[in-house]
């Protein structure tokens, strides 16, 4: 009801209807969840996304941890309905899962890659071959939100922050109790996240 008094202040009455029927049809499934348990548009999406957060330095094989990586994307787009996927866009763990969304986009045409960056200046001190991964990255993101315009001693936290309180899953590269990882992971708890840890997976394997 709502989406529909909005588009009529802005759209003739053949332009508001094709609108409104490409996003039911693009929605559809968010839109009956919501009738059906009086969900709002924002719990649902929360529901439909998973946030990744890691280290920079990857210690395992980095095509097993990429694999790991897909098929528990994989897994929450089969039997969760997953179709959002956040990530902070630092080098390392970041940068390998933003690849198999990437990936993974051939397959499943309708999963979103957003990037959530700290900054404007993000990865103005990285190497050359970082940068343009980087950039290649953004080139192929659905959506990109910067925390701040400029570098912050606090737009880090906000990034992960605004990660987990957007999300419903957590998968993470952990394994050092301290730092910003350790510190996402520990908030992602508090929030009641499902959150799976790639470094547990390999250790149990």
């Amino acid at each position: 009801m709502v989406l529909c008094l909005v588009y009529t202040q802005y759209y003739k009455p053949k332009a508001m209807k094709k609108s409104i029927l490409r996003f039911y049809a693009k929605h559809k499934e968010i839109w009956d969840i919501m009738k059906s348990n009086e969900m709002t548009a924002k719990e649902i999406f929360k529901e439909k996304t998973c946030c990744f957060t890691g280290h920079r330095q990857i210690s395992d094989d980095y095509m097993t941890v990429k694999n790991i990586v897909r098929d528990e994307v994989v897994s929450l787009i089969e039997k969760n309905s997953v179709r959002f996927f956040g990530v902070g866009g630092a080098v390392g763990f970041d940068m390998l899962c933003s690849l198999v969304i990437i990936d993974l986009k051939v397959i499943y045409p309708d999963i979103k890659l957003i990037m959530v960056l700290p900054c404007l200046e993000q990865g103005s001190f990285w190497n050359d071959e970082d940068k343009k991964l980087c950039a290649e990255i953004k080139c192929k993101a659905d959506k990109i939100k910067y925390v701040s315009n400029e570098y912050t001693k606090d737009c880090m936290f906000r990034r992960n922050r605004h990660l987990v309180d957007g999300s419903r899953y957590c998968i993470c590269y952990l394994n050092k109790a301290y730092g910003g990882t350790f510190y996402t992971v520990n908030y992602a708890k508090e929030k009641g996240l499902i959150i799976t840890n790639i470094c547990d997976k390999i250790r149990n394997d």
